[in-house]
């Protein structure tokens, strides 16, 4: 397994596509000379969790779609990542399904007329479960950075919630603000 540290920016995450495009993390990955590919491991209508369903503005347990994903670097695991979306956006949309969607996510939203505005992220740290552990590849001391973001749109409604989980000791997150 590559142990060398991967460099991310959440901009182009939260940009849609130009037709045609790549998804966000391919073209990220071949940007830097590496190979990047994800595994949707679940799609569809779950209860929403606790912080899920406040971010959200829905009722704990409220049903929410879900895309579970694991993001591959070069093949290997890189990253899981759980994004939520409320049902009124995503119900019955390839946002509940397990294909690939072209261009990604961030690109449908804003074809459905949902394109994000306002993003917040929150990033902690911690040790991974075992779950984790197994998938990531990690021992119980390996630390993992914890990164939530919320989308909103340009009414100020959340249109998207993201929970990753990815090795610290893999990663650096590069945050680039222009101001004026």
């Amino acid at each position: 397994m590559s142990t060398s540290r991967w460099v991310s920016t959440s901009m182009p995450y939260l940009t849609p596509r130009e037709q045609g495009q790549d998804d966000a993390w391919s073209a990220d990955a071949a940007a830097q000379g590496r190979r990047g590919s994800q595994h949707i491991v679940h799609a569809g209508e779950v209860p929403a969790p606790g912080e899920v369903a406040r971010l959200l503005g829905v009722q704990d347990g409220e049903p929410v779609v879900v895309r579970r994903r694991l993001i591959l670097l070069d093949d290997e695991p890189n990253e899981l990542t759980d994004t939520y979306y409320p049902t009124a956006i995503a119900r019955g949309t390839p946002l509940a399904g397990t294909a690939k969607i072209r261009g990604g996510a961030v690109t449908l939203l804003a074809e459905l007329g949902h394109a994000g505005a306002l993003v917040r992220e929150d990033v902690t740290a911690g040790l991974p479960d075992e779950e984790e552990q197994e998938t990531l590849r990690l021992t119980g001391t390996d630390p993992v950075l914890r990164l939530t973001r919320l989308t909103l749109s340009h009414d100020d409604r959340p249109i998207q919630v993201d929970r990753m989980v990815m090795p610290a000791q893999r990663q650096q997150l590069r945050y680039e603000i222009r101001i004026g």
